[in-house]
């Protein structure tokens, strides 16, 4: 069956698809829409419905499946879904949310057991038995979470799919460069992404929670670590210095971190983090381009469009 990253610009298209996620908006005349955020298991889509009811919000909420007649077309550089007919599924349409959520290419069991041989290489007890805590604590809903509600590791077992490939960049680095200290090196790259089990809703249609939207991943991480001391009573430098891994790793006050680093684990985390999730918005734009021919825009990436050679 055709999925949807198969589908070129101007070519008709009737395939079921996931609501990821459903705004509602009204234009400058005062028209009521909805953007709806369209995916299945290849890739997804924007796309708008003019002239809406709430009627319309409760039928195209997110985690609906649709069946979705249109055509792709190109809008300021970036591929877009114009909708012709939509509609629920229905029941005997044999089509599930899983059939359409897209996931990480290696089971979240396979993922686990890589990261946890890390562990073996670490040597301060502190450090090891506060992240194997908060690991435990969160080992469910880390293994099946997204990473992010868009643009990098956005599919199910995407965060801990981030954090394993962060711990094989950082392990290259730490052999590079030996006087890195791969107990907070280590300890960092789990960690700092934890707090999204808490800040997001969910692997299916994700939105922030409400400790998300008051709170972020990053201040509940920093609570998390304190509670995990506590509870372990552990005290300590190592403790402070876990929280600045976390407090830090976004690398600048307006890229979200409340500190910049000031430990050079910090800094390492910081590019590791930002290195796998370009990566991965990189990949993923290419996977759906024609060699030969340039992705469409990519917006984090300061809306640049990156070409695709023609040669292998």
């Amino acid at each position: 069956m055709k999925k949807l990253a198969d589908y070129k610009v101007g070519e008709p298209m009737d395939i079921f698809l996931l609501i990821k996620q459903s705004t509602k908006g009204v234009t400058q005349q005062g028209s009521p829409f909805m953007t709806l955020i369209l995916q299945d298991k290849s890739s997804d889509i924007e796309a708008k419905l003019w002239d809406t009811t709430d009627a319309h919000a409760k039928t195209y909420a997110a985690a609906s499946i649709v069946k979705v007649g249109g055509e792709l077309h190109e809008y300021r550089g970036k591929n877009q879904l114009r909708i012709k007919s939509i509609r629920p599924v229905k029941e005997d349409e044999s089509v599930t949310i899983s059939d359409l959520v897209p996931s990480a290419e290696k089971s979240k069991e396979v993922l686990y057991e890589e990261l946890m041989q890390y562990f073996f290489e670490m040597q301060n007890p502190h450090i090891q038995r506060i992240t194997r805590h908060l690991l435990k604590k969160h080992q469910q809903a880390f293994m099946t979470y997204p990473a992010a509600t868009k643009n990098h590791h956005d599919y199910v077992s995407g965060l801990i799919d981030h954090v394993v490939s962060m711990l094989k960049l950082g392990k290259a680095l730490a052999d590079l460069y030996p006087t890195l200290n791969k107990d907070l090196l280590y300890a960092g790259i789990i960690l700092h992404d934890v707090g999204k089990v808490i800040e997001l809703s969910g692997p299916i249609a994700t939105q922030y929670t409400i400790e998300g939207n008051l709170l972020g991943h990053i201040t509940i991480m920093v609570n998390e670590i304190s509670k995990a001391a506590d509870e372990l009573e552990i005290v300590g430098e190592e403790v402070v210095l876990l929280q600045h891994m976390v407090l830090s790793h976004h690398g600048k006050e307006e890229w979200g971190s409340p500190k910049r680093p000031m430990l050079k684990e910090a800094e390492i985390l910081h590019y590791i983090d930002n290195i796998d999730a370009k990566m991965n918005m990189l990949n993923r734009a290419l996977s759906k381009a024609t060699p030969g021919e340039f992705t469409e825009r990519i917006f984090p990436l300061d809306n640049r469009s990156f070409y695709k050679p023609s040669f292998e």
